[in-house]
Parts: structure tokens; C-alpha cells; sequence
């Protein structure tokens, strides 16, 4: 009896035992199966992240006619130049000048809708001798008078009123 349960034991104890080759192929199938997860993941959030940068409305990259007038002085124009930092934001560098009348924009555009650009910065304007700077967040508006934004913070610290075109 004795030699029985000695034999019935070690039985067990050679078939209870695991192969090394089964549980390798185990941690190799499994991580196949993570790794093409992964792949498909990435690409779906290389989609997700290229679709997110694409402009709702059209690009305004580039060049654009500035041109400033007021009551007081004839027209005087510039260029404005925009360059692409989000979806549908820019930073924006422009100036303006005729003699000693100037004027020089600096800050950050964001195109809400086809007709609105928000501006955030700041608006240097020199009229005759007098300087005036806006900082206020304002909106520059396409009042479908012509091919072009206008701003619409229109009134100077003098009290004068000033028109400040950007041409699409």
C-alpha cells in the first residue's frame, strides 16, 4: 500500500508540473495581440490629432493688405502677415506708415466664424504727433462693405473715429 501511494504521488507530481515552452509562447501571443492593439490605437489617435488641426474656415496664412484711415488723414497702407499657430489661430505682425503717421499691430487672431476675427494685443497708432495703443480684446468684423475685416473698436482715445482694414 505504501508503494502505491508513493507511485500515485509521484504520478501527480510529474503531471502537475509545467512546461516552459507553453507558457512562453503564452506571454508571446499576448503581447502580438497588445502590441497590434497599440498600433491600431496609435493610428486612430494620429487621425484624431490631424483632424483637430485642420481649420474649420479657410487659411489665412500669409500676407495681407493693412490699411488705416481716419477723419484726420488720407489713407495709408501696409501689410499684415499671418502666421498659422492652431486650428484656425494666428499670430499676427503688421504696419502701416505715411510720413510720420504710423501704425503697428501685434498679437494673436482667432477665427470664430467667417465673418469675426477676435484680436488679442496690442494696436500702436501715431497720428499726427499723437500716439494712441489699444490692448483691449476687440473683434475685427466683415461688414460686407468690400473684401475685408474691419475693426471695430473704431473710436481713438482722442475721440476721432478710425477705420483699420485687414484685406482677405
Amino acid at each position: 500500500m505504501k508503494k502505491n501511494i508513493i507511485m500515485l504521488c509521484g504520478i501527480l507530481l510529474l503531471s502537475c508540473s509545467k512546461k516552459e515552452g507553453e507558457s512562453t509562447n503564452t506571454q508571446s501571443d499576448s503581447t502580438k495581440i497588445i502590441d497590434s492593439i497599440n498600433a491600431v490605437r496609435s493610428q486612430i489617435n494620429d487621425s484624431i490629432k490631424l483632424k483637430n488641426e485642420q481649420n474649420r474656415f479657410s487659411d489665412l496664412s500669409g500676407n495681407h493688405q493693412l490699411k488705416f484711415s481716419s477723419d484726420a488723414i488720407s489713407p495709408i497702407l501696409g501689410s499684415a502677415k499671418f502666421e498659422k499657430i492652431g486650428r484656425d489661430e494666428y499670430s499676427v505682425s503688421g504696419k502701416a506708415a505715411s510720413g510720420k503717421n504710423t501704425l503697428t499691430i501685434e498679437g494673436k487672431v482667432s477665427r470664430v466664424s467667417d465673418k469675426h476675427l477676435n484680436f488679442d494685443g496690442k494696436i500702436n497708432q501715431n497720428i499726427q504727433g499723437e500716439k494712441y495703443t489699444r490692448t483691449k480684446k476687440t473683434t475685427f468684423f466683415n461688414e460686407r462693405k468690400g473684401k475685408f475685416w474691419r475693426l471695430q473698436d473704431k473710436v481713438n482715445s482722442s475721440g476721432f473715429v478710425d477705420y483699420i482694414d485687414i484685406y482677405f
